[in-house]
């Protein structure tokens, strides 16, 4: 009989992302110096600053480089930010061996294709509501927001929950 995803949220020790369409609703603004710009949500900010500060590994594995994002990640204390990574199968199993990480203790999340790989190899795969067809199918947890609008906050209030943390980590941080 295998376990259900509360049962796998209780051994999870580190985090891992996508960006586009995880973090970020998918949408890009391109400004007239051809710069994109993305949104991310505060509230998906204030659950990854909450993970790190409770000791969770956090990693975020994209194939974009936009060093905005990357501002804004490293502003919330991710250490471990892979931007512009052409394999995030190799890029994932390097951040493992480096951190001496049991991939069976990773949550990931994924919206599309380029994920897809990388999500076979973790102990729960996590997808957004809007991932595509093939990322779902795959996912251990669809969660009901969106990417980019809530839907990394679902899963880490969820394993911290599960694990005792959640409330734990705001009476000790009067945020």
């Amino acid at each position: 009989m295998s376990k259900s995803y509360k049962e796998i949220m209780n051994e999870i020790t580190t985090f891992v992302f996508d960006v586009d369409g995880v973090l970020t609703d998918g949408s890009v603004f391109i400004a007239n110096d051809g710069e994109m710009h993305r949104t991310m949500n505060i509230k998906d900010g204030y659950a990854m600053k909450a993970a790190v500060d409770s000791g969770y590994n956090v990693c975020i594995i994209s194939g974009g480089k936009n060093e905005g994002v990357r501002l804004r990640l490293s502003n919330l204390g991710i250490k471990d930010i892979h931007l512009g990574a052409p394999n995030k199968v190799a890029t994932f199993q390097e951040y493992t061996d480096l951190h001496s990480i049991n991939p069976a203790h990773v949550l990931y999340m994924g919206d599309d294709i380029p994920d897809y790989h990388v999500m076979k190899l973790v102990g729960l795969s996590t997808c957004p509501q809007d991932a595509c067809a093939e990322i779902k199918t795959i996912s251990t947890y669809i969660s009901h927001k969106n990417g980019g609008k809530g839907a990394v906050r679902d899963v880490i209030e969820q394993v911290m929950k599960v694990q005792g943390k959640w409330m734990t980590y705001f009476d000790g941080n009067n945020n």
